[in-house]
């Protein structure tokens, strides 16, 4: 999947994510849901991980549980309990690869990367999270804008490096304040912060993929574009946590 093809799905997630904070809590945890599973199936194809089976067994357990915690628990703080999540995620990690029969090659290779996806995949329970916070519809439409203009810049800039990566940043940040000065309960300024943090993780990507801008594998590409969304609910979240309260 190409680098402009990874953009736009990147941008229709945004957008749905957007679209569901809009019409509830409930929508925006099938969309949240649908996050986890796109990362799940394809996280190992774009890892190259050895345990695919074992790998995407442990992104969904992290995922659907860091929603449904996010979702559930009542009172504040909302993530009390994603610890939990996180924590049982990493023993099934390690279990996933005691129950290996394949003489377990690229061992530590293989932990790290379920890791990291459990890590990535609980992130999009942050966007549960942030809807349930004062002023967090704005807030989660105002940053999926950003960032759906982020992945937009990352894909059209025509600098390479560092250089690409900044200028979807900066578009972010300005997405953001606009954004946000359209849409009530959210400063220009809170907007411009959400922008930056959403900017982040596209530049990160942009960067980490740069060198092989055509992924193998459309599950490996859908992952790929799902990577900075999942990772923006959380980002999202803290900003909201710090500058709305």
């Amino acid at each position: 999947m190409s680098l402009s093809t990874r953009a736009v799905t990147t941008a229709v997630l945004c957008a749905a994510v957007a679209g569901a904070a809009f019409l509830g809590e409930v929508p925006l945890v099938g969309v949240a849901a649908l996050l986890v599973v796109l990362l799940a199936v394809g996280w190992s194809a774009l890892l190259d991980l050895p345990a695919p089976g074992g790998s995407t067994i442990v992104l969904l357990g992290a995922g659907l549980g860091a929603a449904a915690v996010a979702w559930r628990t009542l009172g504040e703080p909302v993530l009390r309990h994603l610890p939990i999540v996180v924590a049982m995620a990493l023993v099934l990690a390690f279990l996933a690869e005691m129950l290996r029969r394949d003489g377990r090659p690229r061992l530590v290779e293989s932990v790290t990367g379920t890791v990291a996806g459990a890590f990535v995949a609980a992130a999009a329970g942050g966007w549960i999270a942030t809807v349930r916070s004062v002023g967090g519809v704005s807030l989660v439409v105002t940053a999926a804008v950003a960032v759906a203009v982020a992945a937009a810049v990352s894909a059209l800039a025509a600098a390479r490096g560092w250089v690409g990566a900044l200028l979807a940043v900066a578009a972010a940040a300005v997405a953001g304040a606009v954004a946000a000065a359209l849409v009530p309960d959210v400063e220009p300024v809170t907007g411009l912060v959400a922008g930056v943090a959403g900017g982040l993780g596209v530049a990160a990507l942009r960067v980490l993929l740069e060198r092989v801008p055509a992924v193998r594998g459309r599950r490996a590409g859908v992952a790929a574009a799902t990577v900075p969304v999942a990772v923006g609910g959380m980002l999202v979240f803290s900003v909201g946590r710090v500058l709305l309260g």
